[in-house]
C-alpha cells in the first residue's frame, strides 16, 4: 500500500506543508517581501518520525516550483532551501541570493 503524500500551500500561515496520509510531516516557511513579489524562505522542518524518506526535497521542490509558476522571486535564506537550489540550476533565473551575514 502506498502512502498519500501531499504538498499544500497554506498562504495564511506563509508556508508550504507536506502531509503523509493526512498527517503533517513537515513545512517550509516563507515571508512575503517587496510587496509580495518575493518569497523569502526562512525555515524548513521535517518531523523526525518522517525523516530519511526524501520528504524535504519533495516539499521544497513543490514549494519552489509553485513560487516560480506564480512569477515570484525566491530568496533562499533557509540553508536547506539554498542547498537544494544549488543542486537544481534550472531555477537560476528566479533566485535572489541573500547577502552573506
Amino acid at each position: 500500500m502506498s502512502e498519500q503524500i501531499q504538498v499544500l500551500h497554506e498562504a495564511a500561515k506563509q508556508r508550504f506543508a507536506i502531509t503523509v496520509d493526512g498527517a503533517l510531516a513537515g513545512f517550509t516557511e516563507y515571508r512575503s517581501r517587496a510587496g509580495g513579489t518575493r518569497r523569502d524562505f526562512v525555515h524548513t522542518e521535517i518531523d523526525p518520525a518522517f525523516g530519511g524518506r526524501g520528504l524535504g526535497g519533495t516539499l521544497v521542490s513543490a514549494a519552489l516550483e509553485q513560487t516560480r509558476t506564480e512569477g515570484l522571486v525566491i530568496i533562499p535564506r533557509c540553508p536547506f532551501v539554498a542547498a537544494w537550489l544549488r543542486r537544481h540550476p534550472e531555477f537560476e533565473g528566479t533566485i535572489e541570493w541573500p547577502e552573506a551575514p
